[in-house]
């Protein structure tokens, strides 16, 4: 089938057009180099560099190659930072996928398949099930749930299948180490290639489900395939929760270095986020993740070969009250 992958360039993109073309798919991607590299994109598939942000070269594609199914993965996924970029939250985010779905609804799209996260959940409820009712506290998840709700809205109104998944803290080979506002086992590496320590908001005591993209991307290839999977939310990702603190540790120790941690102040974040599984599992079936040990070993791998990355910092903060000192 022929397939469109925004954000092709990305880090979960790249992994998932990367399976779809595996599995026989003609893929066609979509990336701004925003957030992503062209060295990401897999090999047998067709690229396309722009903006979901344009709308006409958005119905331009989707006129031209009459796609089958579309993997909407482009985004700017910085819940932290997204207080303080709300003009280029909502643009990117939110604008930027109204173009997908409406070129989808035009030329008669089979299926969305669209990345939003646990970041709907807001915070106080884990772990998170996705019969309750998101309550979003940052921008960045205020957008997914909006797309989630505009999607559903579609599939009402024109009949626009789709398929949710809710990931989370997703990490891996081909992750942007630096960026500096997300991603924080990139951070960590990033730093700890440049002999820097390891930065942590607050007390470190918060914690997060790491999960290895090839236990995610996958599962988003094979979604299509699965007519079980239609028009729901799935959360996707690791079962168990670790602290920062703990994950300081388990990084130094798979990138061979000593654990020098620096406290910063705390940021406004929800505490604690974890996801349950089982609608997942109940759908694709259960299998064994790989462990946080072992998925750590293999991205430290990958960094030390690609070395580290200049930390990036964006020009164009909206509002600066409150906005944490290492990121000014």
């Amino acid at each position: 089938m022929r397939v469109l992958v925004t954000g092709a360039a990305g880090f979960i993109g790249s992994h998932v057009a990367e399976h779809l073309v595996a599995n026989g798919h003609e893929v066609v991607g979509l990336d701004d180099l925003s957030g992503g590299f062209r060295d990401n994109l897999p090999a047998g598939m067709t690229f396309h560099e722009g903006s979901v942000v344009d709308r006409v070269l958005v119905d331009r594609l989707f006129t031209e190659h009459a796609f089958d199914h579309v993997f909407h993965l482009a985004a700017y996924a910085a819940e932290g930072l997204s207080h303080f970029i709300r003009v280029f939250n909502y643009t990117n985010n939110v604008v930027g996928s109204m173009n997908v779905i409406n070129a989808a609804v035009k030329t008669e799209v089979q299926c969305l398949v669209f990345t939003s996260s646990i970041a709907v959940y807001g915070p106080g409820q884990t772990p998170m099930t996705e019969s309750m009712t998101p309550q979003p506290e940052d921008p960045y998840g205020v957008a997914k749930y909006a797309v989630e709700l505009d999607l559903a809205a579609a599939q009402r109104m024109f009949g626009l299948d789709f398929v949710i998944f809710r990931p989370h803290n997703v990490y891996g080979e081909r992750q942007h180490i630096g960026d500096r506002y997300r991603n924080v086992i990139g951070i960590f590496m990033n730093q700890l290639m440049q002999d820097q320590p390891m930065t942590v908001f607050g007390d470190g005591e918060q914690t997060r489900a790491f999960s290895h993209i090839d236990d995610v991307a996958p599962l988003l290839a094979r979604s299509i395939d699965l007519p079980a999977a239609r028009n729901q939310v799935f959360n996707i990702g690791a079962d168990k929760p670790v602290s920062v603190n703990d994950l300081t540790t388990a990084v130094a120790a798979a990138m061979g270095a000593p654990p020098n941690v620096r406290y910063l102040e705390a940021r406004q974040e929800v505490v604690h986020a974890f996801a349950d599984h089982s609608k997942l599992a109940s759908v694709f079936g259960s299998s064994t993740a790989m462990t946080l040990d072992d998925g750590l070993r293999r991205m430290a791998a990958w960094a030390r070969r690609v070395g580290p990355r200049p930390p990036s910092a964006r020009a164009d903060i909206e509002v600066t009250k409150h906005l944490p000192p290492s990121w000014r």
